[in-house]
């Protein structure tokens, strides 16, 4: 059977990220039961064992087979080295239970020195001191090593995460195997506007990650969710929801999806787990994408530098 390529990836994905372990085996079930195809996973997420349990069990009821589902997941950045790459895609496979991945991203262009599972999994992003260890691993030499897992059957696309253009400029002269996905945080206050453009002109697929704006950050206490009001309460987008017999975050999903633009939202609600998945049967009209486009601030939550200056990725 041929691999599915990005272009196949859905468009509308349920993301994994501060799942709780103890919940994350029902909600995968719950989600897949809903119609999700696509799941979001990452190591340093910490419930990849759960969700591989939530998958098996929709397998293993024939809701879904594994050929119908689009799995996910990311590359930590303390596994950088070439030597550790191809052991923890190997133990994110088994906590899995999977033979492969969909696709396979290196999760931030950053290395940290390597932590031995045996110590501390997932390792995050300090150690037990509260310090940043960097490593000088060029991306070159885990880009290399992701392209080797390809050529193994074991990762059927590869990608990154958190890469800007000038990163994607000089990956994309030495890659063998071009990244077909790029996940960013993406949402009407952060729109990257050049971004997006740079990776349909060199047909990279983009994933948004924070499709809400600041409610993903909300219950991290982040200190710029008070520079900006909630997007599912603001009158505007709610206007543009009545008008179409929608709900807000229906119009912040298919602002996104419109575009061609993949969004993995997560919800443990029911109703909301089927509202997201279900935003794709209508579209805004492309005044209505300038108006969203407009609430632009520039307004980046997702940001390593607050955790250290020397990984500041996007200054």
């Amino acid at each position: 059977m041929p691999f599915k390529s990005a272009a196949e990836m859905p468009l509308v994905g349920f993301g994994l990220w501060k799942v709780p372990k103890d919940e994350c085996a029902e909600v995968v079930y719950q989600a897949i039961k809903a119609g999700y195809r696509l799941l979001d996973g990452a190591s340093d997420y910490g419930n990849e064992v759960e969700a591989g349990q939530g998958l098996k069990r929709a397998i293993d009821e024939g809701i879904v087979t594994r050929d119908e589902m689009w799995i996910t997941t990311k590359l930590w950045n303390t596994f950088h080295k070439a030597e550790h790459v191809a052991t923890n895609a190997r133990r994110q496979l088994a906590d899995w239970g999977l033979d492969y991945f969909d696709l396979y991203l290196i999760h931030f262009p950053i290395s940290l020195k390597y932590v031995d599972p045996k110590e501390r999994y997932p390792p995050g992003w300090t150690n037990p001191a509260g310090e940043t260890e960097i490593e000088d691993t060029p991306i070159q030499e885990t880009w290399t090593a992701l392209e080797l897992l390809h050529s193994q059957s074991l990762v059927r696309n590869i990608g990154v995460s958190n890469f800007m253009a000038p990163l994607l400029m000089d990956l994309l002269r030495y890659a063998k195997i071009k990244p077909s996905v790029l996940q960013v945080e993406m949402h009407p206050y952060l729109v990257q506007k050049e971004l997006v453009a740079f990776c349909e002109a060199f047909g990279i697929r983009i994933t948004a990650f924070s499709s809400f704006g600041p409610q993903s950050w909300i219950e991290l206490d982040h200190p710029k969710v008070a520079l900006c009001q909630n997007l599912l309460q603001r009158t505007d987008i709610a206007e543009i929801a009545k008008k179409h017999g929608k709900t807000s975050a229906q119009v912040l999903l298919r602002w996104a999806t419109q575009r061609g633009i993949a969004v993995i939202p997560k919800s443990a609600n029911p109703l909301r787990l089927a509202q997201n998945v279900d935003s794709l049967d209508f579209d805004l009209s492309p005044e209505e994408v300038k108006q969203v486009s407009g609430l632009d601030l520039g307004l980046r939550f997702n940001n390593p530098a607050a955790i250290d200056a020397r990984i500041s990725i996007f200054s």
